[in-house]
């Protein structure tokens, strides 16, 4: 797979930008979504501990409601606006995951979602947002500018914009998932966690610093779309225009403000993994744990077989963010193989 253009984004976090969430915000976001977002199972097995030589416990997000950990950030941010901007309604653009949770959120919440999309996000996925009651605007990936549409509809409309991953009630709602699976397991060495605006890897690091602050959370990315490890490795945001990749969940451009400077001051590193171990691991997931998980969803799965950032870690973390699998893609992930 080729990676697309790549170049610099801005630097730091502007002063005007909110405050950062902390760790006492995912606790209140775990309260608010008691009873609304499913507590997802965690799930070990004996041949993937025999493979890695560690113990290792899949946290399944690909079974939270609307199919994936977006959800807790989208019902949180949601339940969180004042009711002049609930009736009014919200907008926000996604390839896919979000998208269904920001409409599946609005259903629950009697809340108008509109959703700009891009015109080849997959097929399950516009479906889905469709019967939740979204309302679904189309764009061109490759020649608009997904959030500058989001932002006109959003002042020709009076619509709250609720982007999919630099807000802070979204990374808040995010991080409950580490925080359920450090309260099933306990205290873990190593977190995987996969990547796409950082939204999940910010919210899962402060998470860890609530409940297991010895725990090292690592974010994984498509090798196409490093945009993330490239940051965190320079300090200053980097950027992937429309970088070509199966983990289509992961297709963002950048970080964002907020993302970015928690995952500088709490992730303890970045890594990435091509698109054909990716698709092995998440075959795998499919044919030996029996867990339906889309790409994106296996990013921290594939980093976990490849065991390259695993050393020394006994009690390992892993996220499997997301399970809405476009199954008329099988064809050509196996030629990827």
């Amino acid at each position: 797979m080729s990676t697309a253009h790549s170049s610099p984004a801005t630097t730091h976090v502007p002063s005007s930008a909110p405050a950062l969430p902390i760790a006492d915000d995912v606790l209140r976001a775990a309260r608010r979504l008691k009873g609304i977002a499913h507590r997802t199972p965690v799930v070990t097995s004996r041949s993937v501990n025999a493979r890695v030589g560690a113990h290792v416990w899949f946290k399944c997000e690909n079974l939270q409601r609307a199919g994936a950990f977006k959800f807790r950030g989208a019902y949180n941010a949601l339940a969180s606006l004042p009711a002049d901007a609930q009736r009014r309604g919200v907008v926000t653009f996604s390839s896919g995951n979000h998208a269904q949770a920001i409409a599946l959120a609005g259903q629950l919440l009697d809340i108008p979602r509109t959703i700009v999309m891009p015109n080849d996000a997959p097929a399950v996925k516009r479906a889905a947002t469709l019967e939740y009651g979204g309302r679904i605007v189309t764009y061109d990936r490759a020649t608009e500018d997904r959030e500058a549409i989001g932002r006109r509809l959003a002042d020709s409309h009076g619509l709250t914009l609720v982007p999919p991953f630099d807000h802070q009630d979204n990374i808040a709602g995010q991080g409950t998932a580490a925080l359920e699976l450090f309260e099933d397991t306990g205290p873990l060495d190593l977190l995987l966690v996969p990547c796409g605006g950082g939204g999940l890897l910010s919210g899962s690091a402060l998470a860890a610093q609530a409940l297991s602050p010895g725990c090292r959370v690592i974010g994984v990315e498509p090798a196409a779309g490093d945009d993330g490890t490239r940051s965190f490795r320079m300090k200053s945001l980097q950027r992937v225009d429309h970088p070509v990749t199966v983990a289509d969940g992961a297709m963002t451009p950048s970080l964002g403000a907020l993302t970015f400077a928690i995952i500088l001051s709490h992730v303890a590193d970045m890594t990435t993994v091509n698109d054909p171990d990716l698709l092995r691991a998440m075959f795998y997931l499919w044919e030996r744990l029996k867990l339906v998980v889309e790409p994106t969803g296996a990013l921290g799965a594939a980093a976990l077989f490849a065991q390259s950032v695993t050393s020394g870690a006994e009690q390992i973390g892993v996220i499997l963010s997301g399970g809405n699998v476009d199954f008329d893609q099988i064809a050509r992930w196996r030629r990827i193989l």
